[in-house]
């Protein structure tokens, strides 16, 4: 898994413009190229396989250089602190607020298309 140059993959949604334009926000403050965020339909194998592929039709993937596979709020909670924002990522990590972070995501997940 380890493609990524030791860098985490951020798998988002190409064909959504909502996911587009969050990507493009991210990348753009990623100063220290921790991540590489790419479409999930441009990415290659590995880190892409056919269950992670079908997956992200569905939330926002990260995977990180360990090959630990996070989806929906986990990885957006991931990817704040790889874009520096540690004290917040280890808060949001805890309960009850992990559980918020998955709850809004599913939100926005589901009305992404209005958005």
């Amino acid at each position: 898994m380890e493609a990524g140059g030791g860098r985490a993959w951020l798998l988002y949604d190409g064909d959504c413009g909502f996911c587009t334009r969050v990507a493009a926000w991210v990348a753009a403050r990623d100063r220290h190229g921790r991540l590489r965020v790419v479409a999930y339909q441009q990415a290659p194998s590995p880190p892409m396989t056919p269950a992670l592929r079908a997956a992200c039709t569905e939330a926002v993937h990260v995977v990180t250089p360990g090959g630990r596979t996070l989806m929906g709020g986990d990885a957006a909670i991931y990817t704040l602190g790889a874009l520096g924002l540690r004290g917040l990522a280890r808060l949001l990590w805890l309960r009850p607020f992990r559980d918020l972070v998955g709850f809004g995501y599913g939100i926005v997940a589901r009305n992404r298309s209005r958005l």
